[in-house]
């Protein structure tokens, strides 16, 4: 891994000289934006999982803005809901909304309402993030967020139970953790533990089905199910096959009511010590460590299809400013301070959420605190095709999760499910 420099504060916190004055001390330089006694509101974690990581950030900033109060307000526990909740403020120019946490695959939904921190945010403060996060929220030559946390699916499993039931390493196919699950399964139920199952994941008819699904799609067809092109490719024989494959796992190694499960569903019952594998995201991690009923885990790439791919969606957070904002300055001050390298070292560890800071990557506390981190991983993961599909995603997503949703379920044969799916997106793109 490549070794980098580690930028200064100085140089990640200075604004540019045409938009704001720099109050410079012995130390450090960071300009607040004003002079103003002002007070903004921040949309934070979504969920609410992690106020004390929020609270922090914005103590750390006050500090340097004594001047600036910032308000921590969360956000709806579902993210659909959030980005309804956005784009009705954003509809009515709402002064309410300052600075707001940004989905990965939002920037293309919001960026009319988000302002452009390309000529705001210092060059060497862009440059210090993952370039295919800077990519991402880069829409029409105009940066609408800034990144803070990266996010990507990945496989947890139970290091113990492996060991136990004699299996070498973690499974490197779909074929392999079915069958390691099934047999994990069936052991833990003869000593007597009825609760326990092989597999959980998110299979609820929401967005963190999308992911899922995408993940399987990729790792059977090698492809996406929206290419950046536009090309439609759900309804073909591999894609069919992953989705069926997930149907199998219902009520045989998954629960029957994985199809109503999220993250947290899923991470109850690992947590609880009733699961082999778990397909969650990285925040997951700190929380298994401080898991009394999981005696060892690992963490290790979700399992290649056909095509030979562990595929893992892109995920994260990002910071934005809104355009209706009355104190864009100081939001802006707050959002470029949030995506830091200094604070995002403090709020990866303490989320365990690996960082969108390229040379946090070889920093050795957040190795020690994650170490299945790795700038590599961004090269594997698939983004959801929200950047095509622009203000139609929510529209594509819903499609998608849906029509995967009736398969997981029994409702629809999958290779119905997938032509009606098509038919369906085809007409939405034609309107």
């Amino acid at each position: 891994m490549r070794k980098l420099l580690l930028l200064s504060l100085v140089s990640l916190l200075i604004l540019s000289a045409s938009a704001l004055t720099t109050a410079q001390d012995d130390d450090m330089s960071f300009d607040c934006g004003t002079d103003e006694e002002v007070t903004i509101n921040y949309f934070g974690d979504p969920v609410g999982s992690h106020p004390e990581a929020e609270a922090a950030t914005i103590e750390r900033f006050m500090e340097l803005c004594p001047n600036i109060t910032v308000e921590l307000n969360t956000g709806a526990a579902s993210v659909t809901d959030l980005l309804g909740f956005y784009l009705q403020a954003f509809e009515a120019e709402s002064s309410d909304l300052d600075v707001i946490r940004v989905d990965v695959i939002w920037p293309g939904q919001l960026a009319e309402h988000l302002i452009d921190l390309s000529g705001i945010a210092p060059q060497e403060h862009i440059d210090a993030q993952l370039p295919a996060l800077i990519a991402n929220n880069t829409i029409d030559g105009e940066l609408v967020a800034l990144p803070l946390r990266i996010g990507f699916g990945m496989l947890y499993y139970r290091a113990d139970l492996l060991e136990k039931y004699e299996f070498e390493a973690p499974p490197a196919t779909w074929e392999e953790l079915e069958a390691m699950a099934a047999t994990i399964q069936e052991g833990e139920r003869a000593e007597g533990n009825d609760e326990f199952w092989g597999f959980v994941w998110q299979g609820n008819a929401y967005e963190g089905l999308t992911t899922n699904a995408l993940e399987w799609h990729v790792s059977e067809t090698g492809d996406n199910f929206l290419t950046a092109d536009g090309e439609i490719l759900t309804n073909n024989e591999a894609a069919i096959a992953a989705y069926e494959r997930a149907a199998s796992w219902v009520d045989t190694i998954s629960p029957p009511g994985v199809v109503s499960y999220a993250e947290e569903d899923a991470r109850g019952v690992w947590h609880a010590g009733n699961a082999a594998f778990m397909r969650n995201w990285p925040y997951a991690y700190v929380t298994s460590t401080e898991s009394e009923d999981i005696p060892a885990f690992g963490v290790a790439p979700l399992p290649a299809g056909e095509a030979g791919i562990g595929a893992a969606a892109l995920g994260g957070w990002h910071i934005g400013v809104s355009r209706y904002s009355d104190h864009p300055e100081a939001a802006a001050a707050f959002a470029i301070y949030m995506t830091s390298v200094e604070n995002q070292k403090f709020y990866s560890i303490d989320t365990s959420s690996p960082p969108a800071a390229l040379e946090l990557y070889d920093d050795p506390d957040i190795q020690e605190a994650m170490p299945f981190a790795s700038p590599d991983v961004v090269e594997i993961t698939t983004a959801r095709p929200s950047n095509f599909a622009r203000a139609q995603y929510n529209a594509v997503s819903t499609l998608y999760f849906e029509a995967v949703h009736s398969i997981l379920t029994g409702e629809e044969d999958a290779d119905v499910a997938m032509e009606l799916l098509e038919l369906d997106l085809e007409d939405l793109f034609s309107e």
